[in-house]
């Protein structure tokens, strides 16, 4: 097993191509990212009326006959799906700020 040299890349030694790829990969087309921002709206959506559903089949223990397993296995697929809607507003807000950052320089065009 050999260790690579401690040796510097030369000036005019183009760089490895994985950084290459790496970069390709951060700088996403922001059209592709108003898409990926459109499909994760629709997954909150999606995901909020499911909530809305289960919170309306949902019957409160209040006189009636009440079983808990039935009661924990919805409480636990309402949990799932609050947090998998966290987890879409977070990635909804990376994709906002990235958009925000690929279009801080250019010039608004006046709606006229």
């Amino acid at each position: 097993m050999t260790t690579p040299p401690l040796v510097p890349p030369f000036v005019g030694q183009p760089p490895p191509p994985q950084q290459q790829h790496t970069q390709a990969a951060r700088d996403v087309n922001t059209s592709s990212l108003c898409r990926i921002g459109q499909e994760t709206v629709q997954d909150i959506v999606l995901r909020t009326m499911e909530i809305f559903q289960l919170l309306r089949n949902m019957q409160l223990p209040n006189g009636v006959t009440y079983h808990p397993n039935t009661h924990q296995d919805r409480l636990g697929k309402l949990q799932e799906h609050l947090r998998m809607l966290s987890v879409l507003f977070r990635k909804l807000r990376l994709v906002y700020d990235k958009c925000n950052e690929n279009c801080a320089g250019l010039d608004p065009i006046p709606p006229e």
